[in-house]
């Protein structure tokens, strides 16, 4: 009995329709991320154990991949981006320039329950500023989400703001003084469990019922402190327009090591969750035996991004080919000149599919439709003898006769 081939749950193939649309994606990230002065960085897959556990809160440790290697090593998977690269300025501090602004694009792993939009292997796409605790590298954060959004079509979004500080302080004047972190991660839950589910969780954390009546009046009361303030104005004079972005006083982030503004972004349809979600961490390197940096950073998650792009039909023409054209091959006798006109087009930087061997033209005209190529080239005998080509448009049907020095010019 053969054994039944499949990938694994939480784990996805990418065919090409759907690469063609994450790169185009990565493409707008990386344009925008440098049009900000951030440069490129990449951290290895498997980090020490002890460098991932204990960052995040009880909840999200819970999802780390992490194992005993060959070598009796604890070890784990990324979780995230953002401790490791804290990691980096950790270790190279005395040899990165501050403030330093990088962005990173690898994939993490979490061992989490796949559903909708929640996957266990997902592509992040992080951008963070270290060094400075200034307003105006937050502000860029959230100018990077609404322009790289915008240029992917998308027009029916909300940024989501508010600070780790607003909300602390409202705790101390409710007097919860112990167990922060848990009491936020239950909130974090307000829009997955409402209100009634929230209640229930606090009331088992041992919050009274009139303390949790007054935690949840106070959410609807309380405005931006001095510092978020300052970031809302700045994001209005980067060009950002105020129907894309809102202060919530519910909204969380569940991780342990936000220490300020914290952010995150959603669509109104579909119903995927947040598809971007950062905020300021100031402390985080200095716990993983680092000096006090500053910092601040989004993901970007792509994976989210594309199944909304897809849903959406925002970008329906990238499932035309990238290649331009196809070159026939007609038979034995016409092999090197097929060869000759393709690579002609290649250091011409049209991109090519050279059909690897002689077969019937209706075939390789059929491929090349079926791939949605748009121009197919022939030579064949004939063509040969007169040093010409036959150029066909595959989007309406003509045909050409030409000399191949002319052809480069019909094709770009």
């Amino acid at each position: 009995m053969k054994t039944k081939i499949q990938t694994l749950k939480g784990f996805r193939d990418f065919l090409p329709a759907t690469m063609r649309v994450r790169n185009y994606c990565l493409n707008i990230f990386k344009q925008v991320f440098e049009s900000f002065g951030f440069e490129p960085l990449e951290t290895p897959t498997l980090e020490y154990a002890s460098t991932l556990t204990g960052k995040y809160g009880s909840e999200a440790s819970k999802l780390i991949y992490t194992f005993t290697d060959k070598g009796g090593r604890k070890v784990g998977l990324r979780y995230d981006l953002t401790v490791p690269t804290s990691k980096v300025l950790a270790i190279y501090q005395n040899k990165i320039p501050l403030p330093f602004k990088r962005y990173q694009i690898q994939p993490v792993w979490r061992a989490d329950k796949p559903q909708k939009g929640r996957y266990r292997e997902v592509l992040m796409c992080d951008i963070d500023s270290f060094g400075q605790m200034s307003p105006i590298l937050d502000a860029e954060i959230i100018t990077i989400i609404y322009q790289i959004l915008s240029k992917l079509n998308f027009s029916d979004f909300s940024i989501r703001l508010n600070s780790r500080q607003v909300l602390n302080t409202m705790f101390d004047q409710l007097g919860i003084n112990s167990d922060k972190n848990t009491v936020l991660q239950t909130i974090d839950k307000l829009n997955k469990i409402g209100q009634q589910g929230v209640t229930k969780e606090l009331s088992q954390k041992g919050l009274s019922q009139t303390l949790i009546s007054a935690l949840f009046q106070s959410l609807k009361s309380i405005k931006p402190d001095q510092y978020l303030s300052q970031v809302i104005d700045q994001i209005k004079s980067m060009g950002v327009p105020q129907k894309y972005y809102i202060f919530d006083p519910s909204m969380v982030r569940g991780l342990d090591y936000y220490t300020g503004p914290i952010f995150e972004t959603y669509v109104s349809s579909p119903k995927i969750g947040s598809i971007t979600g950062g905020g300021r961490y100031d402390n985080l390197i200095s716990t993983l035996g680092g000096p006090d940096i500053p910092a601040v950073g989004t993901t970007l998650g792509l994976d989210r991004i594309v199944d909304c792009i897809q849903e959406l039909n925002l970008m329906p023409e990238l499932s035309v080919s990238s290649t331009k054209a196809l070159v026939t091959i007609f038979d034995d006798t016409t092999i090197n000149k097929s060869l000759e006109i393709a690579n002609s087009l290649r250091l011409a930087n049209i991109p090519t599919f050279l059909y690897p061997s002689p077969d019937k033209l209706g075939k390789q005209f059929k491929f090349a439709s079926d791939k949605k190529i748009p121009f197919v080239i022939v030579i064949g005998p004939d063509e040969v003898k007169n040093n010409t080509i036959t150029l066909k448009n595959m989007i309406t049907g003509t045909q050409q006769i030409l000399k191949p020095e002319n052809l480069v010019a019909q094709l770009v």
